[in-house]
């Protein structure tokens, strides 16, 4: 997957910052010192393993949970504080997609900004067009979200982020659940939503080919810290050898090493 954009990011995003980030459930600290910067208008992924704390991470980042210690700032004010919503437009687009099923595209679509009649019906209308088609799926405003396939339920997800014209789009696991064909026609959903919109988007993901794929800078986490941040080339490079246990885990490699076949082609009891 290579559908990097080599042009620098137009900045007119917004900048956030998080700082000494930590989280624990029940004793257990989850994040243990988490601190990076996302530029205004860059694609910025988070990476790592499955229970590396992405996920709590993620909650941290849209306000939906208060960190133990450190904070999550957008153009210098805290996540949590009430002038956020007024102030700056922050979208998210959820792994599952999280449409509601009982309604139409074209209505899921346009949900935010009905229910708090930011706009009227026509307007609305309009906007939904708009964004359907400005990820491929014009015309679709009267379908049922399971007439759809999971790249176009994705699609959606991401047309509904656009409907409020965002400055933050944070995506989780965009192309999880999907095939490999519909992973890379998400991924340059991504790119081109970023050239065209310039916000700024992070996206936290165990997918190292949407990673290096997409991204401007790449951070790595691992057991709750951020261990490398760099462009896709650096973290390539990066000699730390838990860096590159993730960045170069390979199926076959692991099966072949786990029990010492001859080839790593080979797997016990399973003809050639």
């Amino acid at each position: 997957m290579t559908v990097m954009n080599t042009n620098s990011p137009k900045q007119q995003g917004v900048r956030l910052l998080v700082r000494s980030l930590r989280k624990s459930y029940n004793g257990v600290e989850v994040l243990k010192g988490i601190d990076f910067e996302v530029n205004a208008g860059e694609i910025f992924v988070i990476m790592g393993p499955s229970g590396s704390g992405k996920s709590v991470l993620l909650r941290q980042l849209i306000g939906l949970e208060e960190p133990d210690n450190g904070e999550v700032l957008i153009e210098g004010q805290p996540i949590q504080s009430p002038d956020i919503p007024s102030r700056y437009r922050v979208a998210m687009v959820f792994q599952s997609g999280a449409l509601l099923t009982s309604m139409t595209v074209g209505e899921n679509v346009g949900f935010y900004l009905s229910e708090h009649h930011l706009k009227t019906p026509g307007e609305i209308a309009d906007i939904v067009a708009r964004d359907l088609e400005q990820v491929g799926l014009k015309g679709t405003e009267n379908k049922m979200p399971d007439e759809l396939s999971g790249g176009m339920r994705k699609r959606v997800a991401i047309a509904r982020a656009l409907a409020v014209e965002p400055q933050l789009i944070l995506y989780d696991e965009p192309t999880s659940e999907l095939d490999p064909v519909s992973a890379v026609s998400i991924a340059e959903e991504i790119v081109k939503l970023n050239d065209q919109i310039h916000a700024t988007s992070l996206v936290v993901s165990h997918d190292r080919d949407l990673a290096f794929g997409i991204a401007h800078r790449i951070a790595v986490l691992e057991e709750g810290r951020i261990i490398a941040i760099g462009t896709p080339g650096e973290i390539k490079r990066n000699p730390d050898s838990r860096v590159q246990q993730f960045v170069n885990a390979s199926i076959i490699q692991q099966l072949a090493a786990s029990a010492h076949l001859q080839t790593p082609f080979s797997v016990p009891g399973r003809p050639l």
